[in-house]
């Protein structure tokens, strides 16, 4: 399952968490939160707008938990987060079409050259998973469409 490039939203400051908190620390924090927000457990004397205030947040809290709790989408999510950041922290130089890159059937391997004189490269193997490539020499990044 891919994340899409969108803005999307913090799932760990959904549950009041952070990435290096272990799988135990992430349950508790979302079993607290889901007990505070279940619609089930609201005073009877809530008022009606923020009842759906509540409603939303318990359905936030359920969704980063669905993402968090597992450890193949929290992992695929944690790399999506890393990717973004990576885009606003190094420059992005430039956005190629993988069908622009040249092809080295020997190596397997997608290149194409930097202005520095190094190259980007990319397996086909990455070519699913992977959306920015740095340069092997500088730092500049492309961002790979497919």
């Amino acid at each position: 399952m891919a994340f899409e490039r969108t803005k999307q939203k913090d799932w760990y400051q959904v549950l009041g968490a952070k990435p290096s908190d272990s799988p135990a620390e992430l349950k508790r924090k979302y079993q607290k939160l889901a007990l505070l927000y279940h619609p089930d457990k609201q005073e009877a004397d809530v008022p009606a707008g923020e009842v759906e205030e509540r409603v939303q947040r318990f359905i936030e809290i359920n969704q980063a938990w669905k993402i968090l709790g597992n450890e193949e989408t929290k992992k695929e999510y944690d790399l999506q987060q890393r990717e973004d950041n990576l885009t606003k922290e190094w420059p992005l130089h430039a956005q190629i079409y993988l069908r622009d890159m040249s092809w080295n059937e020997d190596k397997q391997l997608y290149t194409l050259s930097c202005r520095c004189g190094g190259n980007y490269s990319i397996s086909k193997s990455e070519t699913e998973d992977v959306s920015l490539v740095c340069c092997d020499t500088c730092s500049l990044v492309i961002e790979i469409l497919q």
